[in-house]
């Protein structure tokens, strides 16, 4: 487990790392399309974790 969150780390440090400098603007253009898809997946993994977490809590409530 935090071998995993070592390795997520290392995955953001890399991104926030890169020189930017040499991306073309459309390596850019590219670069945000890709991390905005990526923020809409997690946030659509958030919801489904909520609702999960929802359920099982009215479940155990009974």
């Amino acid at each position: 487990m935090e071998d995993e969150v070592i390795k997520k780390q290392s995955i953001i440090s890399n991104l926030k790392n890169q020189d930017l400098n040499k991306l073309s603007i459309n390596e850019l253009q590219e670069r945000i399309l890709s991390l905005k898809e990526e923020i809409d997946r997690a946030e659509e993994k958030i919801e489904i974790k909520k609702l999960s977490k929802s359920n099982a809590e009215s479940i155990f409530k009974k």
